[in-house]
């Protein structure tokens, strides 16, 4: 098994022969976002078996990004997500599956089951609570979780299960973090109670607001290293992989 981190939350995850991609975003600029850090993903980033979106925003559910995709891709959203999303009904050529927490979609040998995230699943700026915020375990030669944007909640290990690696969000896109994310010292706390064997830091250090390089700075490079230190501390028996963008780790076999 092997995981790449392309930046933000997109990851690729290359288990038992079939190719997992987490929220892609393959963009320059988003918005206020630029990409500060790390080369655009290449072409091959979007060849996918299955595609995972965790919930709706923006940053997270990129239409332009998921066009990249070719025809007869799997993409695996939200319970209620085409009617909060008209766009992905356009989409031509996907395979959509919507999904809550306790599903399962399979894919070849892989198993891909979503697990609860407290996160405002939203389709902001102004979207219904239509559509959950969601996890999901990939469950091949190993058991990868990914997390996509979530704070701690009651529950989380039980809900997750026993996994070997977790990719977990550490950090954000702003010198702010809101509501239901986690930072380093709290995504080293959920690390001490899902126990994995390893551990890669997502969601930090690649976009960030335009003419606001100056604000926080530390939010931005920080986050991955502090992580480390912290989980070092917190969940000592659990290998930490600190990836750069484009970087891949074999972590090991599953249990």
């Amino acid at each position: 098994m092997e995981v790449t981190w392309w930046g933000h939350a997109t990851c690729t995850v290359e288990d038992s022969g079939v190719r997992v991609l987490t929220d892609p975003l393959f963009t320059r600029r988003l918005a206020h976002l630029r990409r500060r850090r790390g080369a655009l993903p290449p072409p091959e980033a979007a060849r996918a078996d299955v595609v995972l979106v965790s919930h709706l925003h923006a940053d997270h559910l990129h239409l332009p990004s998921l066009g990249r995709l070719a025809p007869g891709t799997r993409l695996v959203v939200p319970l209620g997500a085409t009617r909060s999303v008209p766009g992905l009904r356009r989409l031509a050529g996907l395979r959509i599956t919507e999904v809550g927490a306790g599903d399962e979609v399979k894919a070849g040998p892989v198993v891909v089951r979503a697990v609860p995230a407290a996160h405002d699943g939203r389709r902001l700026p102004v979207g219904p609570h239509r559509s959950p915020a969601l996890g999901y375990v990939i469950r091949g030669a190993a058991r990868t979780y990914f997390a996509g944007d979530t704070g701690l909640f009651d529950g989380m290990a039980d809900a997750v299960g026993d996994v070997d690696l977790a990719l977990l969000p550490v950090g954000g896109w702003g010198p702010f973090l809101g509501h239901g994310h986690l930072d380093a010292g709290r995504a080293a706390r959920a690390l001490a109670q899902l126990a994995p064997r390893a551990a890669v830091p997502v969601h930090y250090g690649t976009y960030w607001p335009i003419g606001m390089d100056a604000v926080r700075p530390h939010e931005f490079h920080a986050p991955g290293g502090e992580f480390a230190r912290l989980a070092a501390r917190w969940a000592p028996g659990v290998a930490v992989h600190l990836l750069g963008h484009g970087e891949s780790v074999r972590p090991g076999a599953g249990r």
